[in-house]
């Protein structure tokens, strides 16, 4: 099942682009945490915590426990991480409150484990086309992972949604028959020469000259090409 951490947050007053540059040059990441039952509270969170928190765990299915200064901690899903373009930088958090009992729709990543014998032995190549599933269970039974088992794939076989085992109290919201992965040959890439250009290739190197170029001078315009006079 999932695991919990924590995570420490404090409220704010304050929003708007202007407020939210101040809180990120004081080492504080804007963040607003939302529920079925609960109004949106607007909260700032250490940007040094989080990024190293998220870092550390599956962020798409881990329960959080946010620990608000002045109230009581709530389990939280984290719904979105807006992030710096090209910097190691958090920009916006958005949080979801999670109800116990209360099923929620959560991507539960997929795990390859062992090597396929297609790819061991048979030159072939994994290819994983789904990396994660949709569930849809209460929130204490959330899987960390979903691990299948490819050791005894060979080149050409493959593996479907509907070959995961899944709790009882677990729903599939993914496909059944879409694929997981499969085991390929590489793709061989042939370039054609034309064949014209072979064909004038291997004459000239049976020795046949290549035909000369017509360079002889264009005729003057009103000129007499024999030379004489009228």
């Amino acid at each position: 099942m999932s695991t919990k951490v924590e995570l420490a947050a404090v409220k704010r007053g304050e929003t708007g682009k202007g407020a939210a540059r101040k809180i990120r040059s004081a080492g504080r990441i804007p963040a607003v945490v939302y529920g079925r039952d609960l109004d949106a509270m607007c909260l700032t969170v250490d940007s040094h915590e989080a990024l190293g928190l998220f870092q550390s765990i599956s962020v798409e299915n881990t329960i959080v426990s946010l620990a608000i200064e002045g109230e009581e901690e709530m389990d939280i899903l984290v719904r979105e991480i807006q992030s710096h373009p090209f910097r190691t930088e958090l920009i916006h958090i958005d949080f979801y409150q999670i109800q116990k009992g209360v099923a929620l729709e959560v991507d539960i990543p997929v795990v390859l484990v062992g090597t396929a014998e297609g790819v061991r032995t048979g030159g072939g190549i994994m290819d994983q086309t789904i990396h994660e599933i949709r569930v849809k269970c209460i929130p204490s039974l959330i899987p960390t992972s979903f691990g299948v088992e490819v050791a005894l794939l060979e080149v050409g076989d493959s593996l479907h949604v509907s070959d995961i085992t899944i709790g009882e109290d677990i729903d599939l919201i993914t496909d059944v028959g879409q694929t997981i992965c499969a085991v390929a040959l590489p793709k061989v890439i042939e370039v054609e020469e034309p064949e014209e250009e072979l064909e004038e290739v291997a004459e000239l190197v049976e020795g046949e000259e290549a035909p000369e170029a017509d360079v002889s001078p264009p005729s003057e315009a009103g000129g007499d090409e024999s030379g004489s006079g009228g």
